[in-house]
């Protein structure tokens, strides 16, 4: 009985599946960069001797201009270093906005219901001589012990 590991390996030496090692190319290029910019590209993909870079978000396109040069560098050391990668190649680097990723949502504060512990003790006196208020306090008092 043949393991998965074989089968896969053997359906990814097929060559409908080439496109499957490009991928995994792609994904180990993305690991080798520093965390911060695997945050930023959304995916990659060359065609035509061009690397493309989408973006997640549009502040991110202009660092990664700056920075086109250390991007073409790493891609040759891929090449350099790793056999199954050694078609990727690049001449030039164009980074752009992917308005296709989705952005994550932040949560709103309506969804939460906010729950908060009572700093009363209720111990205090009441001064009033008056019953309608001196009812009042006294049911402040039980709700206040209620609270605790």
């Amino acid at each position: 009985m043949k393991k998965a590991s074989i089968i896969l390996s053997h359906l990814g030496n097929q060559p409908q599946f080439k496109f499957l090692k490009q991928q995994a190319c792609y994904a180990k290029y993305i690991k080798l960069l520093g965390e911060k910019y695997q945050k930023a590209i959304a995916f990659i993909y060359i065609k035509n001797e061009t690397l493309f870079v989408a973006v997640t978000h549009p502040s991110f396109k202009m660092e990664l201009n700056y920075n086109k040069d250390l991007l073409k560098d790493i891609l040759t050391q891929l090449k350099k270093y790793d056999n199954e990668c050694k078609t990727m190649k690049a001449d030039k680097v164009i980074v752009f906005h992917s308005k296709y990723h989705p952005v994550a949502k932040a949560k709103s504060n309506s969804d939460t219901v906010p729950y908060y512990n009572e700093l009363a003790t209720g111990n205090f006196e009441i001064q009033s001589e008056d019953e309608d208020i001196k009812k009042k306090f006294e049911q402040i008092k039980d709700q206040i012990k209620c609270n605790l």
